[in-house]
């Protein structure tokens, strides 16, 4: 499968699928900083030191077109560490899209370039552009191990990583959830109940209506 054709069926899948499936979901927190942002494409990691972001400037000449940055801030995240002037430079090598467990701002502009970025919040201030930090190595962001080549995905659901390893298997066990979906919304329609499908016991909900499952 080409990468347009897995970052396709990935998106298709969405995040909530393949992190029931297999992928490691990142923490809530990190959230599409637009609304519609959707991404798919292999990871490029980036470590940086607490409130500077020298090593987002060097991962955005470094990175292959078509990769997107996943970024772990350590525990300075209300920075700025990504705005309008990085996304104008990602574009121009290509890059995908931006997951940063940190700040981000120019946000009206993300929106208008249409750059995919997934933060864990917006903050106005800067980032200083001095300290060490690394591009390309493996590291840990928000508590969940990326590699280069794993894949992220993210949504309006959140963010999630498959690790390039086990790809195939996700979309397999992700493929198979959507199918069996798909059979649950067509018996709901004919009015069936998620209660008998799923084999809930009602029993422990207390109310007139929950033991006969009255509508």
């Amino acid at each position: 499968m080409t990468t347009e054709a897995t970052a396709r069926t990935l998106l298709g899948l969405g995040s909530a699928t393949l992190g029931e499936s297999g992928g490691e979901p990142l923490p809530p927190r990190i959230r599409a900083v637009w609304g519609g942002a959707r991404l798919a494409a292999p990871a490029f990691p980036v470590r940086c030191t607490p409130g500077d972001n020298l090593a987002v400037h060097v991962a955005v000449t470094l990175a292959p077109a078509g990769s997107a940055l996943v970024v772990d801030v350590g525990d300075v995240a209300e920075r700025g560490y990504w705005g309008e002037v990085l996304t104008t430079a990602a574009e121009a090598r290509g890059l995908a899209g931006l997951v940063i467990d940190g700040g981000v701002r120019d946000t009206a502009a993300l929106e208008a370039h249409g750059f995919p970025v997934f933060a864990a919040t917006v903050a106005l201030r800067g980032a200083s552009k001095v300290a060490a930090g690394t591009a390309g190595i493996g590291t840990d962001v928000a508590g969940v191990r990326v590699e280069a080549g794993d894949w992220v995905v993210g949504d309006a659901d959140g963010v999630v990583v498959v690790a390039a390893g086990s790809l195939g298997d996700v979309i397999g066990r992700a493929e198979a959830r959507a199918e069996k979906e798909e059979g649950l919304f067509g018996a709901l329609r004919r009015s069936a109940t998620t209660v008998e499908l799923l084999g809930l016991d009602p029993g422990p909900v207390q109310g007139p209506a929950a033991r006969g499952l009255a509508p």
